[in-house]
């Protein structure tokens, strides 16, 4: 399934999980995260910035796999603070899950948290 398709059915979704390659085991590495969608890419904010562990992974090797459901994708990670789509990603995260809206303020969760983007190749 390509993410066209997949996006925006999964956005609906709560959670999505992401695999991670480990930076030394080499193993995949699961995680449940919140996401958010836009433009046909996934965003991401960790919480515990550069000591989350999936954020240390997606540094060393960038090719993750998405899933939700039984639908998986594969997709390619970075981290995007201070670039064009910082902001972006905290508005979408911080209305999905904390109901934020234009004027509002950002949670400290959204205006902390580092902010990751997964690209998908079409």
């Amino acid at each position: 399934m390509n993410a066209t398709d997949w996006l925006p059915r999964a956005e609906g979704r709560d959670v999505c999980y992401l695999t991670t390659t480990g930076r030394t085991t080499g193993l995949p590495r699961e995680i449940e995260i919140w996401f958010a969608s836009e433009s046909g890419r996934l965003f991401l904010l960790a919480g515990g910035r550069d000591r989350s562990h999936w954020v240390r992974n997606l540094r060393q090797d960038p090719i993750v796999t998405i899933r939700v459901g039984d639908a998986r994708v594969v997709g390619r990670a970075r981290v995007i603070e201070g670039e064009a789509d910082d902001p972006r990603a905290r508005e979408l995260l911080d209305g999905k899950y904390h109901g934020w809206r234009p004027g509002r303020g950002l949670t400290e969760w959204a205006r902390t948290a580092l902010p990751v983007v997964v690209e998908f190749s079409s």
